[in-house]
């Protein structure tokens, strides 16, 4: 038997939206889904500041939402929900009119025991000092040496702009009214956010 090239183009592109409506079909989202990239207000629970030098890199701090996160008019987090940041750079202040300077990530929040990854960055940079740097070199070379910037401080209550990092599927029980239920990925272990 003798397949010609043109019966051969007839036969792929007969096959070819067939193909096309299966991957649709199988990849189908999920309705209630809170999408990666949905922002998430949050604030900051504790301060952080370079006053003292006891601030590293590494150490983790704890921030909560700002505003309750809803999907299709439900509240799916709830404001209060406790989340985790990381400091990533730590500059004291010092000599030469020097500030310090802190720099940190937004890790995650947590809802019941299900962990959510977020992004997110936040800074502080404390004042310069470096006009009182060169008047103080104008007046006495030497004394440029001690004057110091401020440092860097970010208060409690201080405004966090998150993200989510991952899509996140949500099962809602019962009516309009109940409880929000985040479904971990595997679907196993729900965990509960409190009305």
């Amino acid at each position: 038997m003798k397949i010609t090239l043109s019966a051969l183009a007839l036969t792929l592109a007969l096959a070819s939206p067939v193909l096309g409506q299966q991957a649709v079909i199988v990849g189908a989202p999920a309705a209630n889904v809170l999408r990666a990239g949905t922002e998430v207000p949050m604030k900051m629970s504790e301060e952080l500041t370079t006053l003292g030098k006891h601030l590293r890199v590494g150490q983790r701090f704890e921030i909560e939402t700002a505003a309750p996160i809803s999907l299709n008019g439900q509240v799916v987090i709830p404001v209060g929900t406790h989340g985790t940041g990381e400091v990533t750079s730590v500059r004291n202040k010092g000599m030469w009119g020097k500030s310090g300077n802190i720099e940190a990530r937004v890790l995650y929040l947590r809802v019941g025991d299900r962990q959510i990854r977020l992004s997110g960055s936040l800074n502080d940079k404390g004042v310069t000092g470096t006009a009182g740097v060169v008047g103080a070199i104008a007046l006495v070379p030497v004394a440029g040496f001690f004057m110091t910037g401020t440092s860097a401080k970010i208060p409690t209550g201080a405004p966090v702009k998150a993200f989510l990092d991952e899509d996140v599927p949500v099962t809602f029980a019962g009516d309009a009214a109940a409880t929000a239920l985040v479904v971990p990925a595997g679907g196993a272990g729900t965990a509960t956010a409190p009305k």
